[in-house]
């Protein structure tokens, strides 16, 4: 059992005493985090070993992380080479580590599962084997071709069902089956149907399906991301986001919640998991928001809907961003770039929501004299954000994702190394020991650092690969059987031809996808499918994709399966499904911001001068603000409910692009205002 204790609420402030007793106090109850991300998240439910088992496993995940180093540094192999590697590390670990049921993770390694995990292996190394063959032979497959690929395919279902979910698995069963048995249906969606032999070939011997696109992305761009995230993770860069949100945003109205928003922001910049997010942040921040008196599912909701925002947060976004990039055939940096502007107007929404509840509830921030001093925090972990900002310089200039990551990895350590060594050398004497004994024993340190973020890196591949190589079957069968025009073709007919029908249509097919699928297989499903119907239009191509990006991570907050949100509620012990409504209430804007730029892509900074992009961003923002007050119920006194109706359509006004509409939603905010100037009402008690 894994149990939240001082050491683990955010290194800076502890040591130096900073915080106040409550807090300390709340922190020190006995969460078991493993047991609630085990409970939200199926990558957590993996098998331990002891002796032999446990050291290959280790040098298994290693060994996969370092074949990825390999290729970034001196050339990927040819894309079916890649792939099938890259999936025969991911099937052999899947079934090594994850049980065919979760409560049997205790229970020791079956013989199946061996079996299983060699014949995995076996399967990606038939691929690579006869790989001239395969790519020169334009005949029928051979029947050794048709039992592997049927291997193959049963595999990753598998795989895929342990650590992702049920519900991935069974769509790309459906798929498997309509490329089957079409020609039963009748109408558009029909086709003449295909043999199992065709379909078997198609999704095992070509990269259009299980060795395509998705996970030629996985095998390349998002392992090394992942990995560059498990090194930043490696050198405290999460403890420091947290000590430099404290110092930034501590003190002020709801000191904590701010916090909450900060560090999940600066988290998410290197995370692509809504409920890791959460879990890593929120241990922290949940226990300090309810100690200064916020109710249990507001902060279980503040944390969720700040750590759901990190997969939309530039430089490093969620894995669909990159597999977004290949779609689109744009660098990354223009993904990036795009979601920029979207992404600080979301987090710009949750810190008004949660300043205005503070307000409400008239919640004071903690004591200045408490909290570590900005100048402090950055004199010691500053450093640390080097890599971060050598990524920014590198996808600017030109640099593939790919090389950007690798280049990244290896700035992470040289500088975690050297400060290591200079701390060594500056403590040297004061613990006994010799300069170079000091160095000695920190380069050793760092030496074990480095082999545990490989590890890292390769365990935390697994789901976004399984997902990827599952979704591969999705895009096979929709190149096989064209039915991705098709279903296009019929959100436009059920639509009437209405843009805002069919952005709603979209909207509520990506959170009922989300109450199953990760963001990567949602974003694969919709893109194929929903992204040419926006695009009817004439909507932006990169606007489409990005509207459905966006609703696939805002499933992760929305009931009845708000993974992040109930993490959150776990933490916080508070209802899951009040935790998830708190959290839609305060991303509230998020849910509008996509809209926005559909109906002006200027805010993806597409199409317009830099006068026009300010004067959009500035109205949005006030809002943003507006949406806050009449949310929360509260401005400079208690709203009444008309007031906040006005405030409402001033919001929606004003979020919405054109000079009369913003004229509509300041004029509505003037009059509010006068209102609350002339008309007595209930104010909140001071803190």
């Amino acid at each position: 059992m894994k149990v939240i204790d001082k050491e683990s609420c955010g290194g800076f402030a502890l040591e130096n005493g900073t915080l106040d007793s409550a807090a300390v106090s709340e922190m020190q109850d006995k969460v078991d985090v493993s047991e609630i991300v085990a409970k939200y998240d199926k990558e957590a439910v993996y098998r331990t070993f002891k002796g032999w088992l446990d050291i290959l496993i280790r040098v298994l995940c290693v060994s996969f992380s370092l074949f990825h180093l390999y290729t970034a540094a001196f050339g990927a192999f040819a894309p079916q080479i890649q792939r099938a590697v890259h999936l025969g590390f991911v099937l052999t670990l899947v079934y090594l580590l994850y049980p065919a049921r979760a409560e049997n993770k205790d229970k020791g390694l079956p013989w199946y599962d061996v079996l299983l995990a060699i014949a995995g292996a076996a399967v990606c190394g038939y691929i690579v084997w006869n790989y001239d063959y395969i790519v020169l032979d334009a005949g029928p497959a051979t029947d050794m071709d048709f039992y592997f690929g049927c291997a193959a395919i049963l595999l990753v279902l598998e795989a895929t069902r342990r650590i992702v979910g049920l519900p991935i698995t069974i769509v790309a069963v459906v798929f498997l089956l309509y490329a089957k048995f079409g020609n039963y249906l009748p109408g558009m969606l029909g086709h003449p149907g295909f043999s199992v032999q065709r379909i078997v070939s198609h999704m095992y011997l070509t990269t259009e399906g299980l060795f395509g696109m998705p996970l030629g992305v996985s095998a390349s761009f998002v392992f090394l991301f992942i990995l560059f995230g498990a090194f930043l993770h490696s050198t405290g860069l999460g403890k420091f986001f947290i000590d430099l949100a404290l110092a930034a945003a501590g003190r002020f109205v709801g000191g904590p919640a701010k916090v909450a928003v900060l560090a999940s922001g600066f988290f998410g910049t290197i995370s692509g998991s809504s409920v890791a997010n959460t879990v890593s942040t929120g241990t922290f921040t949940i226990p300090l928001m309810k100690s200064v008196g916020y109710r249990s599912a507001f902060a279980g909701a503040v944390e969720a809907a700040s750590s759901t925002g990190g997969q939309i947060m530039p430089p490093i976004m969620g894995a669909a961003a990159f597999i977004m990039a290949q779609f689109l055939g744009v660098g990354y940096a223009e993904i990036a770039k795009a979601a920029l502007i979207p992404a600080i107007l979301y987090y710009l929404a949750v810190g008004f929501m949660v300043h205005m509840e503070a307000k409400r509830l008239g919640l004071r921030g903690i004591p200045k004299e408490r909290l570590p001093k900005t100048w402090v925090v950055l004199s010691q972990g500053g450093y640390l954000l080097i890599p971060i900002i050598v990524l920014i310089y590198l996808l600017t200039q030109g640099y593939t994702p790919l090389k950007a990551a690798y280049y990244c990895i290896l700035t992470t350590v040289v500088i975690s190394t050297v400060a290591a060594n200079w701390k060594a050398w500056r403590g040297a004497g004061y613990d006994g020991l010799s300069v170079g004994s000091a160095l000695a024993q920190s380069n050793r340190q760092c030496g074990l650092d480095m082999l545990r973020a490989l590890e890292n890196g390769g365990r935390l591949a697994l789901g976004v690969a399984a997902a990827c190589a599952c979704t591969g079957f999705v895009i096979g069968v929709v190149t096989l059987t064209g039915i991705g025009l098709k279903l296009a073709n019929a959100i436009l007919t059920l639509s009437a031809g209405s843009f805002m029908l069919t952005l709603v249509f979209t909207m509520c097919a990506s959170i009922i996808l989300g109450m199953g699928l990760p963001t990567t297989a949602k974003y694969i499903v919709l893109a194929t499918i929903a992204a040419p119907a926006i695009q009817h239009f004439g909507v932006p191509v990169l606007a489409a994709h990005l509207f459905i990006l966006y609703f696939g991570i805002l499933a992760d907050l929305t009931p009845p399966v708000a993974l992040a949100a109930y993490a959150a509620a776990g933490i916080a012990r508070s209802e899951p499904n009040a935790t998830g409504f708190f959290a839609v209430k305060i991303a509230f804007a998020g849910f509008l911001i996509p809209y926005i730029f559909c109906y002006n892509p200027a805010l993806l900074m597409i199409g317009a001068s830099n006068l026009e992009i300010a004067f959009i961003v500035l109205t949005a923002a006030v809002g943003i603000m507006a949406l806050s007050f009449a949310g929360v119920g509260y401005w400079l006194r208690y709203l009444h409910i008309w007031e906040r109706l006005i405030l409402l359509a001033g919001a929606i006004a004003l979020i919405t692009p054109g000079v009369t509409t913003d004229l509509v939603g300041v004029g509505s905010m003037a009059l509010v205002f006068v209102l609350q100037k002339l008309m007595p009402g209930k104010k909140a008690a001071a803190a």
